[in-house]
């Protein structure tokens, strides 16, 4: 048999024990685990940026797969644990929305709040529950524990708001969701969206006030330090600079507009 692939997604960074010992706990309940760690550094509290991060990989995960997820700014709280059955795949957070991208996508089966105490450690800090009740959580979903075990089934669970772009008459407006490590500015527009949109006609695309001289099919294909925008791996519009900075050029952020326009 295949082993259990556990993902990991915080905001803890690497400097500190914090991420290491998620995979501990996480160990010590399935030894057999593979771990994998889509990443430790989403922007602190940034709830929104590990939804989007999240949704942007999860799909490419082994089936059976089991995320952990710990964006967490409000431990210690009265929000909730949960875990969650989106079909191929299961997945431990804490109940802030975190989860609300890739239950956009597929809709969750089964949610269940994190009340059964033998699934967790046996003293829960009000500072890190990450490593006291949702790694151990994880493990045993990869063990092979039902998800009904941990706790009982809810469907109140929380969500939040997800940009998504609009249409007003001759233009598609969006924003930028995320800033990938290269400076490549990725907005909320889909390829189908724009697609459907354009209908093959003639379009300016413009972000944070500035147009962006040319679409291309990838980065290369713009000269060395020139502006572009193009569909990245993820399928949505991104502007970039060949071999540079694009959010450090435009001194962007997320949240910056984005526009395409038809031009006649």
């Amino acid at each position: 048999m295949a082993r259990p692939t556990v993902a990991l997604l915080t905001d803890f960074g690497t400097r500190d024990h914090y991420a290491g010992t998620l995979k501990g706990v996480v160990l010590s309940v399935c030894p057999d685990a593979t771990l994998v760690d889509i990443g430790h550094d989403i922007p602190p509290h940034d709830v929104l940026a590990g939804a989007l991060e999240l949704a942007a990989c999860y799909r490419y995960f082994p089936k059976d797969t089991v995320f952990l997820v710990v964006v967490d700014p409000g431990v210690g709280s009265s929000r909730r644990g949960i875990a969650a059955d989106v079909g191929d795949f299961r997945l431990v957070a804490p109940d802030n929305g975190v989860l609300s991208a890739v239950f956009r996508e597929s809709p969750p089966k089964k949610v269940v709040e994190l009340t059964e105490r033998k699934y967790s450690r046996p003293t829960v800090s009000r500072t890190f529950e990450g490593r006291d009740r949702f790694a151990p959580a994880a493990g045993f979903l990869a063990k092979g524990i039902p998800l009904i075990s941990l706790g009982r089934s809810i469907q109140d669970f929380h969500t939040i708001d997800l940009p998504r772009p609009s249409l007003a008459g001759m233009e598609l407006s969006g924003e930028v969701v995320r800033i990938d490590r290269f400076g490549n500015l990725i907005t909320n527009i889909d390829r189908k969206t724009f697609e459907q949109f354009t209908s093959g006609g003639s379009i300016a695309v413009s972000v944070g006030g500035r147009d962006i001289p040319r679409i291309v099919a990838t980065y290369a294909d713009a000269p060395a330090g020139e502006l572009c925008a193009l569909f990245g791996s993820t399928d949505h519009l991104e502007v970039a600079i060949n071999s540079g900075d694009a959010a450090a050029t435009l001194k962007l952020a997320r949240g910056a507009a984005a526009n395409v326009r038809i031009v006649k």
